[in-house]
This record gives C-alpha cells, sequence and structure tokens, in this order.
C-alpha cells in the first residue's frame, strides 16, 4: 500500500467524494427549508431554492495548504462544467449561479480574487481570462478554451459574473462539529452526537437512494428538518431513540431449532412457528436496543434497566394472578395452554403505560422483547405456563414429568 504522501495515494479523491454528502447536509441545514437539492445532476451538488434561484456547485476537498491559482485545473474544469449547462440552456439561466466550494485558499495575487463574495465588479475579468488561457499548454485547461469559444464574446461578462469562489471552507472532518454547534444546541449537550450520527446516517441513505436512482424526489431542506426534529424528540426525558424497529437476526429467526429458555417456554404452551418468530425477533431486537441505550448513556438514572425490569415482572404477575385465577388443580394440558397463550397474548396486546420504559417508547418490540429477556434467565423471572414453576425440568431440560 503505498504511503499517504505517493502521487498514487487515493486519499483526498476518497474524501472529495465522501465531502459532497456531508457539505450537502451543511449546506442544506443552512439554507432556507424550502430549498431542494440533487447530487451528481449537472453538478457535485445542484440547490434550487425561491430566493436564489438554481446553484450548480463544485466542491474541491484539498490537502491542507493547497492553494487555488490563476492555472489551477479545480477552477477551470469547473468552468468546463458551468459553460457546457450555460451553452445547453442556450445562455437564457437568468436565475442560475454558479459556485466553487474549496477547502484551500485564492493564491494572494491571483486573478481569482475577483471571483471571491463581495469582491467589487470587475469588467476586465474576460480579458483577464483570455490572458491567462492564452498562457496555458495544459491539455485540462484547453478543452475549456475550446469550450469558451463557442460562446460569444458578448456572454462572456453574463458568464463569469455569475461565479463564485468560497476558498478556505469546513475540511469534512470539522463538519460533524459545526453542524452541532450551529443546530443541536437545544439538544442536552450529552445526545448531540448520538442526534447528529443518527441524522446523517439517515441523509447517507438518502443520498444512496437518490444516486441508485431508486429516490427520484430531490432532497428537500423541509424534510431534513423533520428527520431532525423526529431524532431529537427520540432524546427528551419521557423517550428513549429506537435503532432496531426493523432489524433482523443475522441468522434469521429458526423457530424450530432455537434451544433458548424464552423459545421453550413459548413452546410449552402451543404457540404457533410463526409467533415464536416473531418473538425471537423481539429479543434480538430488545436485546440489540437496550445494549445501544447503555453504550450511548442515554439513560438519565442509574439502574433504569433494571427498575424498568422490576416493573415488567409486577405487572407480569398483577395479570398473571387474573388469568390463572379459574384454573383448578385438575385443569386439562389444552386448557393450561391456552390460559398461558391468554397471558401472552394480554400483554402483547395491552398498552398499558406501566409496560413502557418511557411514556414516549411506543415499540411493542421493546415491551415483548424484554419479556423475553426475562423468561430466558437461568433461573426466569416470568413464565407462560401456569404449572411451570411445577414442571420446569421438563420444559427447560426436556425431561419427561
Amino acid at each position: 500500500m503505498p504511503p499517504r504522501n505517493s502521487q498514487f495515494s487515493a486519499s483526498e479523491p476518497a474524501l472529495g467524494y465522501f465531502y459532497q454528502p456531508r457539505y450537502a447536509l451543511l449546506q442544506l441545514l443552512r439554507l432556507p427549508e424550502d430549498t431542494v437539492c440533487f447530487i451528481e445532476k449537472d453538478d457535485d451538488i445542484d440547490f434550487t431554492d425561491a430566493d436564489e434561484g438554481r446553484i450548480l456547485v463544485s466542491l474541491k476537498h484539498k490537502a491542507p495548504g493547497d492553494t487555488l491559482t490563476n492555472l489551477s485545473p479545480d477552477f477551470w474544469k469547473s468552468v468546463r462544467i458551468w459553460l457546457e449547462y450555460y451553452l445547453k440552456e442556450n445562455c437564457s439561466t437568468p436565475s442560475v449561479s454558479f459556485f466553487l466550494y474549496t477547502t484551500g485558499n485564492v493564491a494572494t495575487g491571483s486573478f481569482l480574487a475577483a471571483f471571491l463574495p463581495n469582491a467589487p465588479p470587475d469588467e476586465t475579468l474576460p480579458q483577464q481570462v483570455s490572458e491567462i488561457l492564452a498562457q496555458s499548454e495544459s491539455k485540462t485547461i484547453g478543452k475549456t478554451k475550446i469550450l469558451l469559444e463557442k460562446l460569444p464574446k458578448d456572454k462572456w461578462p453574463d458568464f463569469f459574473r455569475r461565479i463564485t469562489i468560497f476558498d478556505n471552507q469546513e475540511r469534512i472532518q470539522n463538519i460533524p462539529q459545526i453542524i452541532i454547534n450551529e443546530k443541536l444546541r437545544t439538544v442536552r449537550p450529552q445526545f448531540r452526537r448520538p442526534v447528529y450520527e443518527r441524522l446523517e446516517g439517515w441523509w447517507t441513505n438518502e443520498c444512496i437512494e437518490l444516486l441508485s436512482g431508486r429516490r427520484h424526489e430531490p432532497l428537500r431542506g423541509s424534510e431534513v428538518s423533520e428527520i431532525l426534529s423526529y431524532i431529537t424528540e427520540q432524546f427528551r426525558e419521557d423517550n428513549l431513540p429506537i435503532d432496531f424497529e426493523y432489524a433482523e437476526p443475522e441468522n434469521g429467526a429458526n423457530p424450530d431449532s432455537d434451544d433458548r429458555n424464552f423459545v421453550k417456554q413459548l413452546r410449552a404452551i402451543g404457540l404457533h412457528s410463526d409467533r415464536i418468530r416473531r418473538a425471537i425477533i423481539d429479543y434480538y431486537r430488545a436485546f440489540e436496543q437496550r445494549g445501544s441505550w447503555l453504550r450511548e448513556n442515554v439513560m438519565l438514572t442509574g439502574g433504569e434497566l433494571e427498575k424498568y425490569d422490576d416493573r415488567l415482572v409486577d405487572e407480569w404477575a398483577r395479570l398473571r394472578e387474573i388469568v390463572f385465577e379459574e384454573l383448578a388443580n385438575d385443569s386439562p394440558e389444552k386448557l393450561l395452554q391456552t390460559t398461558g397463550r391468554k397471558l401472552l397474548n394480554d400483554l402483547s396486546t395491552s398498552n398499558h403505560p406501566n409496560l413502557r420504559i418511557r411514556t414516549g417508547v411506543t415499540a411493542t418490540f421493546v415491551t415483548m422483547g424484554s419479556y423475553h429477556m426475562l423468561a430466558n434467565e437461568g433461573t426466569p423471572r416470568v413464565y407462560w405456563h401456569p404449572r411451570f414453576e411445577m414442571r420446569v425440568a421438563d420444559i427447560l431440560h426436556g425431561r419427561k414429568p
């Protein structure tokens, strides 16, 4: 593997590709909410909003210390892209602008300073462009020169006045903290990084959908705001983030071969395979979600999960006493199984707030998966079969009564 400073190193080009979606997210959060965005359409990023019109953005994530000079290929390649668009539109694009964002700096004394924001108008720009292009023997810049010759001279001022260079832009590794500082001030400090990571995870997936053609609509600023609001609400005192609602076990859910205690308990009450499969999935999701909460330290008080489990056991015991009340010592096995399923069903379909770890957490898998975790302990804290305590060896160890 070549060293990072090798001429063959791909680190900077690779960073450039990753830079596009991350920088687009930053800008979309800064622009008005009605802004829409495409990536890799007519340029690296394509913004459109009611106030600014259409903006074609070229991004250049350069090595530290890089400068933009009169004959920098980065600038002239972008000019070629914009020229192709401008000529395609027959120069009749009154509301389009061309922006170049670069992490480098415009070199001192370069004519490119005339394209920086707030630079005074320079009527000599077309003439300067001609003189500078005449100095270059670069094939890359030559392609731009050839294309520029197709543009009528009287259109040159209009074309070049649309170009703005924003130098010294945020580097890719700094953008997360910038977004956190600018947009997540209302989130508790310890939760800002998890909120950002969830936002970027969603955003990255949407960018992939867009680039792969599976998404046809542009990315919208209002959509980003909605998702950010949704994620932020999960970190309130009465809520918790839900990340595993649609997760599946890596090796699948196999009701017939799974030999864990909670599955054996479900077989003991005659639960159908499709429901056992659902229980296996709920167990997996709850296990992963609870682990994630602990890793991210989103619990506000120590022992919250343990207290939640105690509450689940208490609610289970209350309902068990009611459901099992009419059973007799000689109740047949079929009735015992039916009653055990009723206990499970009533807990599965109950919307009682005591079954939620917090009032805002409504995902069923959290409750039922936690119950299956309790049923899976070496000495299960909950059970479903009315005679479980008498038949624990039969149910968990396959012994005959």
